[in-house]
């Protein structure tokens, strides 16, 4: 017997729940493989059960005086759970005066699916980081990238784009708050990414206006409140979806001023805070 399968069986013997990870979280170690005992409990009958309620009853009380008789216990007598099982005849119980009712349960929260989404993320000059609902197309980068130039926010090749997908397993589970996983689940996503590529995030821009449900859904991941990006702790930039924009050239002129503004802002935050003076 491997150490682990000993070490659940004593854990079983105290009372104390044994945990195992259902699924291999990305980038984590693989959990080592012991000969579990997956054997369901043998249920015992409700026989059985009261049986061993009566053997472990305690013994009868010794009887008191008249002027020592106290208030019966509200807890059921052996006597009448062994007139239940037809092995004596039942005994009159005294009535009780109080009645204790037992506390209430607690209701299990319920569960539910998680968010289903996928969201390109791409990080312009380690400062702004683009985000743009489901995967993001050819046609479409090549649109991101002209706006950006002309704007002279990006020059050349546009960065490297990563891809979230939420949830990051194929089957998951049932979870209780699909919501707040899910924005867990990006915080902790960008955050990674931030730390091992070196990103000074300063803002975010949104590319997706509510046009389909997984940029609304995304919308509330990101939980935007007065142009900031709770889920982030960044400020937020809402733009129209570049497919909308290649669907409609009047849109891109319509857009283009907003766009200029966003252009004069990066290069204001590019030479730093002496330009602002």
């Amino acid at each position: 017997m491997t150490p682990e399968v000993a070490r659940r069986y004593y854990l079983d013997a105290m009372g104390i729940t044994a945990w195992a990870s259902r699924y291999q979280l990305p980038n984590a170690l693989p959990t080592e493989a012991c000969e579990w005992d997956d054997t369901p409990p043998e249920k015992t009958p409700p026989r059985d059960r009261l049986q061993a309620v009566l053997d472990d009853a305690p013994p009868p009380r010794k009887e008191a005086k008249p002027d020592e008789v106290s208030a019966p216990s509200p807890e059921a007598s052996p006597l009448s759970v062994r007139a239940l099982l037809g092995q004596v005849p039942p005994v009159a119980e005294p009535p009780v005066k109080e009645a204790v009712s037992p506390a209430p349960k607690p209701t299990p929260a319920t569960s539910a699916k998680p968010l289903r989404f996928a969201l390109s993320c791409m990080c312009i000059g380690q400062r702004w980081l683009s985000l743009h609902p489901g995967n993001i197309t050819p046609k479409e980068q090549q649109l991101l990238s002209n706006i950006l130039q002309a704007a002279s926010i990006q020059q050349g090749e546009l960065p490297s784009i990563m891809l979230f997908e939420w949830p990051p397993m194929a089957n998951a589970f049932e979870v209780a708050e699909p919501l707040e996983e899910a924005r867990e689940g990006l915080s902790a996503f960008i955050e990674g990414s931030a730390s091992r590529k070196g990103w000074k995030l300063e803002r975010v821009l949104w590319w997706g206006e509510h046009e389909t449900q997984q940029a609304d859904e995304i919308w509330q991941v990101l939980n935007v409140q007065q142009t900031h990006s709770q889920t982030l702790a960044l400020p937020i930039w809402q733009g129209p979806s570049l497919a909308g924009l290649i669907q409609n050239p009047q849109a891109k002129r319509e857009r283009w001023p907003a766009l200029n503004v966003l252009g004069q802002e990066w290069q204001t935050l590019e030479k730093g805070p002496s330009s602002r003076d």
